[in-house]
């Protein structure tokens, strides 16, 4: 069972994730083989 520190800590850890892929280029998002549609999914998944 997942802890309500362990919910935020995610919650965080998806947030740096998003705010830190959104501030790539799209050439340096497709080096990375990921779109801006991705950068959620990304990050939900960095997350857990």
């Amino acid at each position: 069972m997942t802890t309500l520190r362990q919910k935020i800590a995610q919650y965080a850890a998806y947030q740096r994730t998003v705010r830190e892929l959104t501030q790539l280029s799209n050439v340096q998002l497709r080096d990375l083989g990921i779109t801006r549609d991705d950068i959620k999914t990304v990050a939900r998944t960095a997350a857990n």
